[in-house]
Protein backbone atom coordinates (compact mmCIF):
# COMPACT_ATOMS: atom_id res chain seq x y z
CA UNK A 1 0.00 0.00 0.00
CA UNK A 2 3.07 2.44 0.32
CA UNK A 3 2.55 4.42 -3.31
CA UNK A 4 -0.70 3.09 -4.23
CA UNK A 5 -3.37 5.69 -4.25
CA UNK A 6 -7.37 5.33 -4.99
CA UNK A 7 -9.08 7.41 -7.62
CA UNK A 8 -12.51 8.07 -6.61
CA UNK A 9 -14.68 9.32 -9.26
CA UNK A 10 -17.63 10.99 -8.09
CA UNK A 11 -19.71 13.99 -9.69
CA UNK A 12 -20.79 14.94 -5.75
CA UNK A 13 -18.23 16.65 -3.97
CA UNK A 14 -19.97 15.22 -0.33
CA UNK A 15 -19.09 11.82 -1.65
CA UNK A 16 -15.74 12.15 -2.64
CA UNK A 17 -14.90 14.40 1.00
CA UNK A 18 -16.46 11.63 2.19
CA UNK A 19 -14.89 8.64 1.16
CA UNK A 20 -11.54 10.22 1.68
CA UNK A 21 -12.05 11.19 4.95
CA UNK A 22 -12.69 7.25 5.83
CA UNK A 23 -10.01 5.96 3.62
CA UNK A 24 -7.67 8.70 4.55
CA UNK A 25 -8.25 7.11 8.43
CA UNK A 26 -7.74 3.95 7.18
CA UNK A 27 -4.15 4.49 5.42
CA UNK A 28 -5.57 4.84 1.94
CA UNK A 29 -3.96 7.62 -0.37
CA UNK A 30 -6.95 9.34 -2.46
CA UNK A 31 -7.10 11.38 -5.26
CA UNK A 32 -10.20 12.44 -6.95
CA UNK A 33 -11.96 13.75 -9.79
CA UNK A 34 -15.46 15.01 -10.33
CA UNK A 35 -16.42 13.08 -14.20
CA UNK A 36 -15.49 10.93 -16.12
CA UNK A 37 -13.52 12.67 -18.52
CA UNK A 38 -11.55 14.55 -15.59
CA UNK A 39 -11.03 10.69 -13.84
CA UNK A 40 -9.64 9.42 -17.07
CA UNK A 41 -7.34 12.37 -17.66
CA UNK A 42 -5.97 12.08 -13.67
CA UNK A 43 -5.35 8.77 -14.71
CA UNK A 44 -3.00 9.12 -17.49
CA UNK A 45 -1.04 11.80 -15.80
CA UNK A 46 -1.18 10.85 -11.91
CA UNK A 47 1.33 7.59 -11.40
CA UNK A 48 0.76 5.21 -8.85
CA UNK A 49 -3.24 4.74 -9.01
CA UNK A 50 -3.75 0.93 -8.12
CA UNK A 51 -7.85 0.95 -8.15
CA UNK A 52 -10.70 3.05 -9.41
CA UNK A 53 -13.87 3.58 -7.11
CA UNK A 54 -15.46 4.66 -9.65
CA UNK A 55 -19.83 6.36 -9.93
CA UNK A 56 -21.70 4.69 -12.62
CA UNK A 57 -24.22 7.41 -12.60
CA UNK A 58 -22.75 11.10 -13.44
CA UNK A 59 -23.78 13.32 -16.17
CA UNK A 60 -21.23 14.09 -19.12
CA UNK A 61 -19.15 10.81 -19.55
CA UNK A 62 -20.66 8.35 -17.38
CA UNK A 63 -18.95 5.62 -15.28
CA UNK A 64 -20.02 3.02 -17.76
CA UNK A 65 -18.51 4.71 -21.07
CA UNK A 66 -15.47 5.57 -18.45
CA UNK A 67 -14.97 2.27 -18.12
CA UNK A 68 -15.08 1.74 -21.73
CA UNK A 69 -12.95 4.40 -22.25
CA UNK A 70 -9.96 2.56 -19.90
CA UNK A 71 -10.85 -0.94 -21.64
CA UNK A 72 -9.65 0.69 -24.80
CA UNK A 73 -6.33 1.97 -23.21
CA UNK A 74 -2.84 0.24 -22.84
CA UNK A 75 -2.21 2.15 -19.94
CA UNK A 76 -4.96 1.78 -18.30
CA UNK A 77 -7.29 -1.31 -18.99
CA UNK A 78 -5.22 -3.08 -16.13
CA UNK A 79 -6.50 -0.74 -13.27
CA UNK A 80 -8.74 -2.35 -11.45
CA UNK A 81 -12.68 -0.65 -11.46
CA UNK A 82 -14.74 -0.94 -8.47
CA UNK A 83 -18.43 -0.03 -9.07
CA UNK A 84 -19.97 2.92 -6.90
CA UNK A 85 -23.66 3.38 -7.37
CA UNK A 86 -26.77 4.41 -5.34
CA UNK A 87 -28.79 2.71 -7.89
CA UNK A 88 -29.06 -0.89 -6.00
CA UNK A 89 -31.71 -1.97 -8.76
CA UNK A 90 -31.62 -5.98 -9.55
CA UNK A 91 -29.01 -6.57 -12.13
CA UNK A 92 -26.77 -3.56 -11.86
CA UNK A 93 -24.40 -5.74 -10.02
CA UNK A 94 -24.23 -7.66 -12.81
CA UNK A 95 -24.35 -4.99 -15.61
CA UNK A 96 -21.16 -3.01 -13.46
CA UNK A 97 -19.17 -6.70 -13.56
CA UNK A 98 -19.79 -6.90 -17.30
CA UNK A 99 -18.94 -3.71 -18.03
CA UNK A 100 -15.27 -4.31 -16.33
CA UNK A 101 -16.20 -3.49 -12.97
CA UNK A 102 -14.19 -5.96 -10.41
CA UNK A 103 -16.70 -5.11 -7.48
CA UNK A 104 -19.91 -3.57 -7.00
CA UNK A 105 -20.72 -1.36 -3.69
CA UNK A 106 -23.77 0.20 -3.62
CA UNK A 107 -24.24 3.91 -1.37
CA UNK A 108 -24.58 4.56 1.26
CA UNK A 109 -21.49 2.56 0.97
CA UNK A 110 -20.53 -0.31 3.31
CA UNK A 111 -16.54 0.53 4.70
CA UNK A 112 -16.44 -2.70 5.68
CA UNK A 113 -17.22 -4.38 2.64
CA UNK A 114 -15.48 -1.61 0.53
CA UNK A 115 -11.99 -2.54 2.88
CA UNK A 116 -12.41 -6.20 1.55
CA UNK A 117 -12.20 -5.72 -1.90
CA UNK A 118 -9.45 -2.98 -1.97
CA UNK A 119 -7.56 -5.56 0.22
CA UNK A 120 -7.12 -7.80 -3.35
CA UNK A 121 -6.05 -4.61 -5.06
CA UNK A 122 -3.71 -3.09 -3.10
Amino acid sequence: MADSKILIVDDDNRNIFALSAVLKSKGYKCVSATGGEEGLDLLKKEKGIAVVLMDMMMPGMDGYQAMAEMSGHPELKDIPVIAVTAQAMVGDRERCINAGAVGYVSKPINVEELTRLLTQYI
